[in-house]
């Protein structure tokens, strides 16, 4: 696993005004996924590739596990750095087996055994059973399929980092959420450092640990989904992620946020024997169960002690939503 730190990263185009990245430092936690979102032109895409220096950052460093990349050999550097763009670029005349393993055959250091054993390993992780589909060539898959060989070939040197843009963004809608579904679960087991460009607020929300903000090449603000919607930095951020979206607020603020109870007065419930729901669980979620139950409460209980937190009811999860979109509507006139 490896740590990305940008320290007042900067790149200035020849001939423009304005920088496309204007000084932007945050940190990106090893074996996390962050998010790069933005509008168009808010320097997502020319901020990823100053990680592997396909771009040549003007200003500033990015620093991997402490050492400066603007310092590596940028060959070197890219070979220890998956990269999977939008458009797959396998190569027509290879079979899926020799599209896999060319990064790792261009690394070198492979026995033709290992090489072998790496790609079945990799097409089984993304989904693609080995005898199936090792010798088919790209024209016999679906989109859906290549985009799964690009993220095996991007994984087949075993890379700490992985650079992400917009690799679903040509997919069908149900083609897309697998692939989501399908990373989520290969990060799981293969814990990379992610950095992911998307334009779909959604998808950001469901990949993210943590969620960049760019708008004309500034870092807006960086934080976790919950911190996007339950604090945007601006009214830029709160219309971006859909901080006005009631449903969106539900789907990932969480319980704790609606507490009926103060865990002081938690042992004498007023409620008696309710059901029970986790405090990681969303807002949406104990909607959903409380409808489900007909429960008048459900006991919040701490994922990791198990200790009871406080109650939460269909009350005070309209109460939660109300005032913060009451306190939205008062920065909101405020500004104006």
């Amino acid at each position: 696993m490896a740590k990305i730190s940008f320290h007042e990263i900067t790149k200035q185009y020849p001939g423009t005004s304005t920088p496309a990245v204007n000084a932007v430092s945050f940190d990106v936690a090893e074996g996390s996924t962050c998010m790069l979102v933005g509008t168009s032109g808010s320097g997502k895409t020319t901020l990823l590739r100053m990680v592997n220096r396909l771009i040549e950052p003007t200003s500033g460093e990015i620093v991997i596990d402490g050492k400066n990349v603007l310092q590596e050999n940028p060959i070197a550097l890219r070979r220890r750095i998956g990269y999977v763009i939008q458009q797959v670029g396998l190569f027509p005349h290879l079979n899926i087996a020799e599209n896999v393993r060319v990064t790792a055959e261009i690394a070198g250091g492979w026995t033709k055994q290992r090489l072998d054993e790496r790609v079945d390993e990799l097409l089984e992780l993304v989904g693609l059973p080995p005898a199936e589909y090792r010798k088919r060539f790209p024209r016999q898959l679906s989109g859906g399929q290549q985009q799964r060989v690009g993220l095996a070939r991007a994984l087949a040197t075993d890379p700490a980092i992985m650079l992400m843009d917009e690799p679903f963004g040509a997919l069908d809608a149900i083609t897309r959420e697998r692939m989501q579904n399908e990373l989520l679960r290969i990060q799981r087991d293969v814990q990379k450092t992610i950095l992911f460009v998307s334009h779909d607020i959604q998808e950001a929300f469901k990949l993210g640990e943590q969620i960049a903000v760019l708008d004309q090449g500034k870092l807006i603000q960086l934080g976790t989904p919950v911190d996007l919607l339950a604090q945007p930095a601006n009214d830029f951020v709160r219309k971006l992620v859909g901080g006005d979206s009631i449903l969106r607020q539900l789907e990932y603020l969480p319980v704790i946020d609606a507490l009926e109870n103060e865990p002081e007065t938690v042992s004498s419930p007023p409620w008696g024997n309710v059901p029970t729901i986790l405090s990681d669980a969303t807002l949406l979620q104990a909607m959903l169960k409380l409808l489900e139950t007909n429960a008048p409460a459900l006991a919040v209980q701490d994922k990791d002690t198990q200790e009871k937190l406080g109650f939460i009811t269909l009350a005070s999860i309209n109460r939660e939503i109300t005032h913060a979109h009451g306190h939205k509507t008062e920065r909101t006139e405020t500004a104006i």
